[in-house]
């Protein structure tokens, strides 16, 4: 599943860098602003009936045949209501033809990704995750190579959509390959099934809904108050945070068992576990958000091109929330292990709201300002509700055993970031140096932190 996501978030990094490079900054806005309508409508239609699936089919697996075609006979009706609704909606907003043409030809992928979330549901359920990987992450590779060879021919943003949908109608005819050596096919539709289903799965379209269209309200707010442009280089913006974003998800993923099992080991242990998840994150968004503010400009020059240089300003607003997502990550986790993941409801319900008025007042008066603001806005909103909670439900956090290495590593970060900045070399070769004494420094501080080298070498060598 991590590669399967790693894979996705790399090739619509670099997809992101070619589109800004070969169409310039309003074409990538259009494809962003279609991809984020696709990305709400599908997730409203089809993530519901995913979740609710893998967790039904792991008990009870021998229903499998009839979650696979009576799930994918409503997911079909699910994703053509969907649609529709994107079309209506992209039709009634005041956007250009050109913009509403990308947004229903993007909008088409819909139908295939929500019925391949049926099969990768049964694959989930059966612990057969590689399956998801081997139909998908070769697509991704392979789409981003066509999508880079039709811009290198000069093919607008329109044949980039339909690549899309086509790549995708791909993994789904491989997926239903693989199931088909799975699943026994029964041809029948359970009416009864889909009318129980309907009904178990509303409090997961609740949650999904909001969940989607919280994750891509600045794009929506942006396109609807400022333009295509700024869209594009609001997109460039989230686009140079999803290392860290890849990164942190990826841990706390990783220790969700662990937290799991921790609750049953007490309070203290949970609260040395969640410091340290959120000491590691801090120790690389921290430096991270540093290097921004020293070199963001020349970053968004180098991937994507000099118009990029303009969003600078919102890209160090934007990057300051790394300071907070390490908490929200970490402690989002820790509450559901503890069975409270109706504050999670409660978080992002309250984030949306408040981040969707706020962003209002602030992109209608501040543009692309407003938006890196607004991500700040949104991250504290968030912060200080997982903070607050996990205070008063579960135990205090110690924030000076937190932040002490972080700062640490920070400290010297940042004299070598001013030592860069003085001599002014090539910025390829200051990234290299910069990132060089980065590693450097985690090593040095993580062997101490684990009781110096002698304890270190001791350990290799009993290991051995």
């Amino acid at each position: 599943m991590i590669v399967n996501k790693l894979a996705q978030s790399i090739t619509a990094f670099v997809l992101s860098a070619a589109i800004a490079r070969a169409l310039g900054a309003e074409a990538l806005g259009q494809y962003l602003l279609a991809y984020s309508y696709y990305f709400i409508f599908v997730g409203i239609a089809s993530q519901g009936l995913k979740i609710l699936f893998t967790r039904e089919l792991a008990r009870e697996p021998q229903k499998t045949p009839v979650y696979l075609m009576s799930g994918t006979c409503l997911q079909l009706i699910f994703s053509f209501f969907s649609y529709a609704a994107l079309v209506i909606v992209v039709f009634l907003l005041p956007y250009s033809s050109k913009t509403s043409t990308v947004c229903y030809i993007v909008g088409l992928t819909i139908i295939p990704f929500a019925l391949s979330n049926i099969t990768e549901a049964i694959f989930q359920a059966k612990e057969k995750m590689h399956l998801i990987a081997i139909s998908t992450v070769p697509i991704y590779i392979l789409r981003l190579i066509i999508m880079i060879w039709a811009m290198q021919l000069k093919y607008g943003i329109e044949y980039l959509g339909a690549i899309l949908f086509f790549s995708e109608t791909l993994i789904l005819v491989i997926e239903w390959i693989f199931i088909t050596r799975l699943v026994q096919i029964q041809w029948q539709i359970d009416r009864g099934f889909i009318l129980k289903t309907i009904k178990n799965a509303r409090t997961f379209f609740a949650i999904e809904a909001i969940a989607v269209v919280s994750d891509r309200i600045q794009i929506l707010i942006l396109s609807l108050l400022g333009n295509e442009f700024l869209v594009g280089l609001f997109g460039a913006i989230t686009q140079l945070l999803q290392p860290f974003l890849i990164i942190a998800n990826s841990i706390t993923l990783a220790i969700f068992p662990r937290f799991l099992k921790s609750v049953y080991q007490g309070k203290d242990k949970q609260k040395q576990i969640s410091e340290k998840i959120i000491e590691i994150l801090l120790m690389i968004g921290l430096p991270l958000f540093l290097g921004l503010l020293f070199f963001g400009k020349n970053l968004l020059v180098l991937i994507y091109e000099s118009d990029f240089a303009e969003a600078n300003t919102a890209l160090s607003l934007s990057a300051m929330s790394l300071l907070f997502l390490p908490f929200t990550r970490t402690l989002c986790y820790v509450l559901v292990a503890n069975h409270f993941e109706v504050v999670n409801l409660r978080e992002v319900v309250i984030t949306t709201t408040l981040g969707s008025l706020g962003g209002v007042a602030l992109v209608s008066q501040y543009h692309l300002l407003g938006a890196g603001i607004m991500v700040l806005l949104m991250a504290i909103i968030a912060f200080s509700q997982y903070v607050y909670f996990t205070y008063t439900l579960l135990f205090p956090l110690n924030l000076s055993r937190i932040i002490r290495r972080p700062v640490v590593i920070s400290t010297l970060m940042v004299v070598i970031f001013l030592i860069l900045k003085k001599i002014n070399l090539d910025f390829l070769f200051t990234l290299i140096i910069a990132t060089s004494f980065y590693i450097f420094f985690m090593i040095f501080i993580t062997i101490n932190a684990l009781g110096g080298i002698h304890v270190v070498w001791q350990k290799i060598i009993k290991n051995r």
